[in-house]
């Protein structure tokens, strides 16, 4: 389903920014503002099963080598900022190298 482990920590790390995102700008002024605490419960619960996993994916990343102990250590304290997942995954897109197809050859 995934080309490679790159593309699953992408996908990955953009939905848990989005499930922290929705946990700080809906669910938590949700609590303290309008005194209903049960979206925290839910949204915070997804949002940690998403944390976690994006946590197993920089470290499977990292053990296939795909990743080095830097950009790891980078992943890891973007997904604890609002909008860092998105911000290391174009750190990641500037990182990849360009694929430039090969001149065809004419004959004759």
């Amino acid at each position: 389903m995934f080309k490679n482990a790159m593309s699953l920590l992408r996908i990955v790390g953009n939905v848990e920014a989005v499930s922290y995102l929705l946990l700080v700008l809906v669910a938590m002024p949700l609590k303290y503002w309008a005194g209903q605490p049960l979206m925290v419960t839910y949204v915070g619960m997804i949002h940690g099963v998403l944390f976690v996993s994006y946590a197993a994916v920089i470290a499977l990343t990292l053990m296939i080598r795909k990743l080095t102990f830097k950009q790891a250590v980078l992943a890891m304290v973007a997904s604890m900022l609002p909008f860092g997942p998105f911000v290391f995954d174009r750190y990641l897109k500037r990182q990849e190298p360009t694929i430039v197809p090969e001149a065809r050859i004419q004959k004759g």
